[in-house]
């Protein structure tokens, strides 16, 4: 059976730039153990499989998969299944459009607002499907330091300090102080479950040194368990980071517009859009955003 795949950059305006991901159309007939292996075969850091929507009201469900497991909600691969969803139902339009796309994923419902426009990139943004909560932070923070290989006195920043967050996977959050010790990072697996708690922990670390003027925080992400070596942008890291964001910035009632950069050490640069919602001194919502090119399509004869 042939199904169709589509290949996106996700969190770039530009090709061969951002989070590559897979996107399987029709995946009607496929078990979990099959998709697992398809991804496998992708190798990217994340695979989407589209299936038709379960109820009226969703646009499709779909399941998202690592090489190495499944996860209930990522980032990239929202906004960019979003993206795609939307363009092949609005195909041709000849003017700016807006529309609607519901995911039902793994951890629940999740809406998206997607804006496509003729020769330009599309975007999408999404309500986080669930609030980050603070988790104990088990690790050490010089053996963490080794587990980066970095020295320990790079860790840490005015009031920052390792935490531990989850939107729907968790995530320790690592401020280290500038660019050159973000760029120094050799990982040190050994130390990963002596440093950070477990050893299927994802690392996020990050600083406010940013490579561009209106950029809010630089970023890395590790998750060696999941397959992915380093992660080129990480949007349901940038969802747990609100949590990290609200405790040590804090932030005045209304919303809140933040930049993430992510992927310049791999080549693969990255924008993720973070938008805070608070009311009455604490979070109450946060969105991800951001853009997605279509760079190839094929099919898998499978």
């Amino acid at each position: 059976m042939a199904r169709r795949y589509v290949i996106l950059d996700v969190f770039t305006e530009r090709a061969l730039a951002g989070n590559p991901l897979a996107v399987v159309l029709e995946s009607d007939g496929l078990d979990a153990a099959a998709m697992q292996k398809i991804a496998a075969e992708f190798n990217l850091s994340e695979t989407v499989f589209v299936s038709p929507p379960p109820r009226p009201g969703l646009t499709a469900a779909v399941r998202i998969f690592t090489p190495a497991r499944e996860l209930p909600f990522a980032g990239h691969p929202t906004v960019g299944t979003a993206v795609l969803l939307a363009a092949e139902r609005l195909d041709g339009i000849a003017r700016e459009t807006d529309a609607v796309v519901v995911l039902q994923e793994e951890i629940g419902i999740v809406r998206c607002g997607v804006v496509l426009a003729p020769n330009r990139p599309g975007r999408a943004v999404f309500d986080i499907p669930k609030l980050p909560e603070e988790l104990p932070f088990h690790g050490d923070v010089g053996l963490a330091a080794s587990a980066l290989g970095i020295d320990r006195q790079d860790i840490g920043f005015e009031n920052h300090v390792p935490t531990v967050y989850s939107a729907g996977a968790p995530f320790v959050f690592v401020p280290v102080r500038d660019r050159s010790a973000i760029a120094a990072i050799e990982l040190q697996t050994s130390n990963w479950e002596a440093g950070f708690g477990s050893k299927k922990m994802n690392v996020f670390v990050y600083t406010r040194d940013c490579a561009n003027a209106d950029g809010d925080f630089h970023a890395r992400m590790f998750a060696p368990e999941l397959g992915i070596a380093e992660d080129p942008a990480t949007g349901s890291a940038a969802a747990a980071f609100a949590g990290a964001v609200m405790r040590f910035d804090g932030s005045s009632d209304g919303e809140r517009r933040l930049i993430i950069e992510q992927g310049y050490e791999m080549g693969r640069p990255s924008r993720i859009e973070l938008e805070l919602v608070v009311e009455k001194g604490r979070l109450h919502g946060a969105r991800i955003g951001g853009h997605a090119v279509v760079v190839a399509r094929g099919e898998l004869m499978i």
